[in-house]
């Protein structure tokens, strides 16, 4: 599907692609849901797939970069100027900034991360409701986004994310005897 580029797309897509990865999850037998993945990530380049060891790693990685999109957008329309990423990191340290928030909930149950993932995507879905066609998909709306759009912020932040879990979590399915 191709990445939305309206604010209904956005919004329909977003709950669409979040309510697979619920489907996902829910497909996969309760007992497993908490397992460590044991799929081969051998020939896996990117940092992640070391660092989530399991569903509750990737729901609350998804929660996380929710919370940063809100925060970010809060304090910008109050005028308090805010990069995206958490202080201290930019575009390319951001791989750290993932590990620290994967450290912070360790001891987060998955039902918890679960629930926290849902409150955090309809959070978003709400703030993204507020704003128009335009001003989530014309660039130089607002200053603070740069030279992409704030629509662009919501669907890496959504749907494209949610495409990324489903990745991992599918490869754990067919890992697992079912």
């Amino acid at each position: 599907m191709a990445r939305p580029t309206t604010k209904k797309d956005l919004i329909q897509i977003g709950n669409e692609k979040f309510q697979t990865l619920i489907d996902l999850i829910n497909s996969i037998p309760e007992k497993n849901r908490t397992d460590v993945f044991e799929f081969d990530i051998q020939n896996e380049k990117e940092a992640h797939w070391k660092r989530d060891k399991n569903i509750r790693d990737v729901l609350i990685h998804l929660h996380e970069w929710h919370n940063l999109l809100l925060k970010w957008v809060d304090s910008n329309q109050k005028g308090i100027k805010k990069q995206f990423l958490q202080e201290g990191y930019n575009w390319k340290t951001y791989g750290a900034m993932n590990v620290e928030l994967w450290e912070k909930h360790q001891n987060t149950p998955y039902e918890e991360s679960l629930n926290l993932l849902n409150e955090s995507h309809i959070q978003v879905m709400k703030l993204a409701e507020t704003f128009s066609n335009d001003e989530l998909f014309s660039k130089g709306t607002f200053d603070w986004v740069g030279g992409s759009t704030l629509g662009s912020y919501f669907v890496s932040s959504t749907s494209s994310h949610y495409e990324w879990a489903m990745k991992k979590i599918k490869k754990h399915k067919k890992s697992i005897t079912l």
